[in-house]
């Protein structure tokens, strides 16, 4: 991944922390994780901050899956988490 910074203050804050500030799910869209268990790409433009942690979304002109998610998000994150899970171990 890449990151910007907009001040060196906040680079400082990034290395003295940087779990904090990585997406949720490797950087995939969060709804594809949760409800299919996939590895989709995301839009940067469609983002949600919940509790402290970022969550990324697949978007086009037609499609804006933050949308879908925000209409069952405890069910979709409890899912996505447990996918991810998997993703990783395997």
């Amino acid at each position: 991944m890449v990151y910007y910074y907009s001040s060196q203050k906040n680079l400082a804050l990034f290395k003295k922390s940087p779990d904090k500030y990585l997406p949720q799910y490797g950087g995939w869209c969060a709804y594809a994780m949760g409800d299919y268990g996939e590895k989709v790409s995301i839009n940067p433009e469609s983002f949600l901050v919940r509790d402290n942690k970022l969550y990324l979304f697949y978007k086009t002109f037609f499609t804006n899956t933050k949308e879908k998610w925000l209409d069952d998000i405890d069910a979709l994150q409890k899912n996505a988490d447990i996918n991810w899970k998997k993703t990783i171990t395997k």
